[in-house]
């Protein structure tokens, strides 16, 4: 794993009078308001950065300049053919999130406020002087001419909002607990290009918990036994369950805290703010019985894990705790001016509490470490409640909106005291392949809810539960921010069909129209993602969805989707050498298969129900002959691999011991989720389905074929079929070792033409 050069804190706790002199002085006072802060874990030097983000929150940018070297190094790993064109300048005097481009053909100028706003204005360029795009996946890059265009007038944008917040808390779960440093900075690069300025940083969270709780009567074991595996550690932070996928070793947790200081400072590097987890409450069972004067709240059950109990902020035990967090998380991942937390979440007990002194003592503790600093809060089911919001200085608080696209008749204001908050989207739920987003909703909304009297929409929030699977999503939602006038939808489809592929192509365009009035125009009332596929779901003729939590029945037309493939199909040869194509067709082959399973289904247990045994056959044979295929066809692109995902998993152990546990909380997290009792009494079993080549193959169409086996059985012995323990059978599979291929194989083309040859031609219209 790569590694920063920093020196974490020794493997006991440290006496406060071991620290560097520096560090010591910074942990104990904090940082002086408006003062730099030092570099995580390192002693003050004179040439530390201003804070990153520190004008955020007031709108003056700062007057010193700033070292676009950052900036450059990501365009050079952005564009490394043609970065050498471009000449960046800093231009902190422009006003906040402001960039200029300007220049000849060869010789483009871009001008900017920060690192990140530099790569923000390079998109711009690319998007619309050069016509290229670098999606999340898939660019066409490779299309751009030798000599980049030229610049017609220059052109000057600022972002409509300060606020342009990404990753959901269970990104690092279900997008890839296991990345690597490279990973996690093309991550970066992309949302620096898409003008995203604050991100959500969890790798290495764990740390400071570990580091902080072994002063409070809590030994290493026991907190190691505590903590989960990486996998689930995005609900651990979230107060849901704790201990699943562990224990986890020491030196896994300083690797990963390691990782995350190196990615708070590149985005410190780039201007960017890294949001960090702040402390708000969560202990261990029996902190109370160790700590004099601790009260602490049971949480109960949150779909069948015990949840980590909640300190009574309120106790002066808390202040002490908060305190040591704090400086524990300093002196890996430094300081930051935005903090995230969500007390309470998804359905926490309040005991005795009172939630608004609770609240207040929770902000009080981050700004006592942090003076000034944002708190982040998710806005989600019934959270934040009146009664937290009526606690705290709401100026320094942003509420990320994760439900903007999915329900009507919303009023942000009334419902939040006019709280500022950022309209956020949730368009993918547990690292689902399907494609589509409530897009029309999002340009419905965020212009007119800026635009109302009293408005306090300060921003947007890229809330997807995993990133990296819907690139026009993610270009579209991120383009609301720095888009002065409202974005008509067809127009904004036709352009990035047009870009996405290198140039402009008629066949290239329908695809994206028939894509743009189906699954891309989902309406609000219900639901912001589009349902999965029934390849993955557990077996049964009448399954509706895969996840219990997703849409039970198609929420477009399926036909839009197939005439896409056909279209994508037909796209000029010269178009279709870029990762952008390629990922297109495949994912939009897969799509079609998966929304063929809806039709195909149906008249398989029509055929079971009439005892009919030949066309149950003959359907089946056809089923279990569409999940080879669509495992064939995810197996030709890199992002739809079964064999990436672990292998990044087993990349963490020393030893077989140790790579096995942590194949089991990469594996676990896409099937049983946990144990029995909560992938069965809590439905988390498969909630994170996805259609990669291997899982389909070892998973998925495993479990048909032994189901559909059943029924044959039944028929031709004219008795009840026998019962499968799905659990039995899923927990066998995520308990496995097998190997899979961690590169792409096959030509995507010849089999996304075969996907189209295997399905019925859709109507047109």
């Amino acid at each position: 794993m790569p590694r920063s050069g920093r020196r974490l804190p020794a493997t006991r706790p440290v006496a406060l009078a071991a620290l560097p002199a520096a560090l010591l002085a910074v942990i104990c006072a904090g940082p002086a308001p408006g003062a730099p802060a030092p570099g995580a874990g390192s002693p003050a030097r004179a040439d530390v950065r201003p804070l990153a983000g520190a004008h955020a929150h007031t709108g003056a940018p700062s007057a010193a300049t700033f070292d676009t070297a950052p900036a450059r190094a990501a365009l050079e790993r952005l564009l490394p053919r043609h970065a050498g064109q471009f000449t960046l300048v800093p231009d902190p005097a422009a006003g906040a999130d402001t960039f200029t481009v300007s220049g000849t053909a060869g010789a483009v100028t871009v001008r900017g406020s920060t690192g990140a706003t530099l790569l923000t204005g390079v998109g711009w360029y690319l998007q619309h002087v050069a016509g290229a795009d670098i999606g999340w996946p898939g660019d066409s890059i490779g299309m751009l001419p030798a000599r980049l265009p030229a610049v017609p007038a220059p052109v000057t944008r600022s972002a409509q909002v300060p606020h342009r917040y990404a990753l959901n808390d269970t990104d690092d779960g279900y997008s890839g607990p296991y990345r690597t440093f490279e990973e996690h900075q093309r991550q970066i690069d992309l949302l620096a290009l898409h003008g995203i300025n604050e991100v959500f940083v969890q790798v290495g969270a764990e740390y400071p918990y570990y580091r902080a709780l072994q002063r409070f009567g809590y030994s290493a074991e026991e907190l190691r036994q505590w903590i989960p595996g990486p996998g689930h550690q995005s609900w651990w932070l979230l107060q849901n369950l704790s201990g699943f996928g562990g224990p986890v070793t020491e030196r896994l947790m300083r690797e990963r805290a390691e990782l995350g200081g190196r990615i708070a400072e590149q985005l410190r590097g780039l201007g960017m703010t890294p949001v960090l987890p702040g402390y708000f409450g969560t202990v261990p069972a029996g902190f109370a019985a160790r700590n004099a004067g601790a009260a602490t709240v049971a949480q109960g059950d949150w779909a069948g894990f015990d949840r980590p109990d909640w300190l009574d902020p309120a106790s002066p035990v808390f202040t002490k705790l908060a305190a040591a967090y704090y400086a524990e998380q300093r002196a890996v991942f430094g300081d930051s001016s935005m903090y995230r937390m969500s007390p309470l979440h998804e359905g926490g007990r309040t005991g005795s509490v009172d939630v608004g002194a609770a609240a207040g003592a929770i902000q009080g503790a981050l700004h006592a470490a942090h003076p000034g600093a944002l708190w982040a809060v998710l806005g989600w089911q019934d959270d934040p409640t009146a009664e937290l919001l009526a606690g705290v200085d709401t100026s320094k608080l942003l509420i990320l909106d994760g439900l903007s696209d999915r329900y009507n008749r919303l009023d942000r204001e009334t419902r939040w005291g006019g709280a500022p908050y950022a309209m956020g989207t949730i368009y993918n739920f547990g690292g689902h392949t399907t494609i589509g987003a409530n897009t029309s909703v999002w340009l419905e909304r965020f212009g007119p809810w800026r635009a109302k009297n009293n408005s306090a929409l300060t921003g947007i929030a890229y809330l997807p539960e995993a990133t990296g699977t819907n690139p026009a999503a993610f270009d579209l939602f991120t383009d609301l921010a720095w888009d002065a006038g409202p974005i008509d939808q067809r127009t904004w489809f036709a352009g990035f069909a047009a870009r996405r592929y290198g140039r402009p192509d008629a066949e290239a365009a329908a695809a994206w129209e028939e894509l743009r009035k189906g699954p891309y125009s989902t309406s609000s009332g219900l639901w912001s993602e589009s349902q999965d596929s029934l390849f993955s779901a557990r077996p049964s003729l009448s399954a509706v969805g895969a996840a219990y939590w997703s849409p039970k029945s198609m929420r477009y037309p399926a036909g839009s989707v197939r005439r896409a493939l056909d279209h994508l199909l037909r796209v000029d040869p010269a178009l279709r050498r870029s990762s952008a194509y390629r990922f297109d067709l495949v994912d939009t082959a897969r799509q079609a298969l998966a929304n063929h399973s809806r039709v195909l289904l149906p008249k398989i247990k029509a055929a079971y129900e009439a005892k009919d045994l030949a066309r149950f056959r003959t359907l089946t044979a056809e089923w279990q002959d569409g999940m080879r295929l669509l495992d064939q066809v995810t197996g030709s692109d890199p992002n739809l691999l079964l064999g990436t995902w672990l292998s990044r998993a087993r990349s963490h152990g020393a030893d077989r011991a140790e790579q096995d546990r942590y194949e089991y909380d990469a594996r676990s997290l896409l099937s049983v989720w946990g144990r029995r009792s909560t992938s069965e009494g809590g439905f988390l079993h498969d909630y994170a389905n996805r259609e990669w080549s291997g899982l389909i193959s070892e998973l998925y169409a495993r479990r048909w074929t032994a189901y559909f086996a059943t029924l044959d059985e039944a028929l031709v012995g004219g008795a009840a079929p026998r019962e499968i323990d799905w659990h039995a059978f899923e927990e066998e599979w995520a308990g496995r070792t097998t190997r899979h291929p961690d590169r792409p194989g096959g030509d995507p083309y010849r089999l996304a033409t075969a996907v189209a040859a295997a399905l019925p031609a859709a109507a047109t219209g």
